[in-house]
């Protein structure tokens, strides 16, 4: 009998042992759970700062440059385009004027003048290269002394106000 009361108590220990290893590994799971969760919710809160402050760093932008046709609207929007932090470019053939929405914290004004004058195309701040204008094709070769960024109106050819 004294064998088998041994037994049991070794057994009962045993139990107790495994017992609280369970109980252990369920509570570092749990507690592992509930960390990564709290982990996943900041790295959703900080992802949503970063996005409503790139919104805000948007700036909108016109300027005028000199082209003729549809093939310089192309060319002219493709350089603006090209530039880090341009979210979109639209130049106006009628008008001689682009509009350039911008991050201004990946680039500036002046950058997106140098991307378009590389690439042969007058902007109110920056010469076109003269290389890259020589080699664009004959329907874009504008005058050099194009009106820009035009309010679109046409200007009448009234004499009225100064004798010939």
């Amino acid at each position: 009998m004294n064998f088998s009361k041994k037994n049991h108590e070794h057994k009962n220990k045993n139990v107790i042992d495994v017992s609280k290893k369970v109980i252990l590994s369920v509570a570092v799971i749990a507690a592992l759970g509930l960390t990564s969760c709290k982990n996943e919710t900041k790295k959703e809160t900080e992802t949503t700062t970063t996005e409503m402050s790139k919104d805000m760093a948007m700036t909108d932008l016109s300027f005028g440059v000199r082209g003729n046709c549809g093939m310089c609207k192309n060319t002219i929007e493709k350089a603006a385009n090209g530039v880090e932090g341009v979210a979109s470019a639209n130049w106006d053939v009628d008008k001689k004027k682009i509009d350039v929405s911008f991050d201004d914290t990946k680039t500036d004004a002046m950058a997106i003048h140098k991307a378009i004058a590389a690439s042969g195309y007058d902007t109110e701040k920056v010469a076109g290269d003269e290389e890259a204008y020589d080699g664009l094709p004959s329907c874009c070769k504008y005058d050099h002394e194009m009106m820009m960024n035009q309010s679109g109106e046409e200007e009448s050819d009234d004499h009225s106000n100064h004798d010939h």
